[in-house]
């Protein structure tokens, strides 16, 4: 069965959070994502807000930009989310907006490489290792989590280009792709995570891939999708995006999950007029049209 979605953008203040988890957690929507954009909301203690808020849903952090995170930092706080709230947190990491890394003098010479070193750190220390690294951009010594997850907690990666593709098929347990993904991307996507699956010898393990969609429903819907589409350099006819009534967002759903997506999660415009509304149409009027 395919996985549907919202996501909680942080164009939203951080007060909104509480209300609106709590409805994703009784209107039976499956995941709620947050985003840590610079400069607005942080990751984890959004998650874990959201998480002590609900009983049910699952958290999404997609992404925390590795440049702004020591791999041992990232490692005790996904820990401790899992710990407290075992299978609830569903955690992606990447490379960070570069222009945005640039801002805060985080920006990496190579984004590929850092990648790689705090992935392939993060999810050792998560299995309960003692490290000790010292490689271009992340050092460890006698490293071990004091309290590591009691069970194995899948670390996802956000990618685009075909090398961090590749990359995360290696060195990641899934990938989370943009709302810019088609269905014909996201196949293509999928053949670049299985050659670096292939080539890491991971081909048994399951690889989760989580597809953003940009949607809107109800009156000016078209205009605003039409106009996030344009802002982010994308004509009408792209194939991004999609806004209507419940039958023509699930199937563009259903478009993504024949394409070989996991998890389908509807991302609504950055001036949705009623995040809640938005949230209610996800759990009750699309998801019951997806199989």
């Amino acid at each position: 069965m395919t996985t549907l979605g919202a996501v909680f953008r942080p164009q939203l203040p951080p007060e909104r959070l509480r209300a609106l988890a709590r409805l994703a957690d009784d209107s039976g929507i499956e995941e709620l994502w947050l985003w840590e954009d610079c400069f607005r909301e942080g990751g984890i203690s959004t998650a874990a807000a959201a998480l002590a808020w609900t009983e049910r849903v699952r958290i999404g952090v997609g992404l925390l930009p590795v440049p702004l995170r020591n791999v041992a930092l990232t490692a005790m706080e996904v820990a401790s989310l899992d710990r407290m709230f075992p299978g609830r947190a569903v955690v992606a990491v990447g490379h960070g907006v570069q222009d945005w890394m640039g801002q805060v003098g985080a920006r990496a010479g190579s984004p590929l490489t850092l990648l790689r070193e705090h992935l392939t750190a993060l999810r050792r220390l998560l299995a309960g290792e003692t490290l000790d690294v010292s490689g271009r951009y992340v050092t460890l010594s006698d490293v071990t989590l004091d309290w590591p997850p009691a069970r194995p907690v899948p670390i996802l990666a956000g990618a685009t280009g075909p090398r961090t593709l590749r990359l995360t098929g290696e060195a990641a347990d899934g990938t989370v792709l943009t709302s810019e993904t088609t269905p014909d991307d996201l196949r293509r996507a999928r053949a670049a995570i299985e050659e670096g699956r292939r080539s890491a010898g991971r081909t048994d393990a399951a690889h989760r891939v989580v597809v953003y969609l940009l949607a809107a429903t109800g009156p000016g819907a078209e205009q605003r999708v039409r106009a996030e589409l344009a802002a982010d350099g994308h004509a009408e006819d792209s194939g991004r995006g999609v806004a209507g009534d419940a039958a023509t967002v699930a199937a563009a759903v259903r478009r993504l999950a024949d394409a070989s997506a996991d998890a389908v999660i509807l991302q609504p415009t950055g001036d949705e007029p009623d995040p809640e509304a938005f949230l209610r149409f996800v759990a009750k009027d699309v998801r019951p049209l997806i199989p």
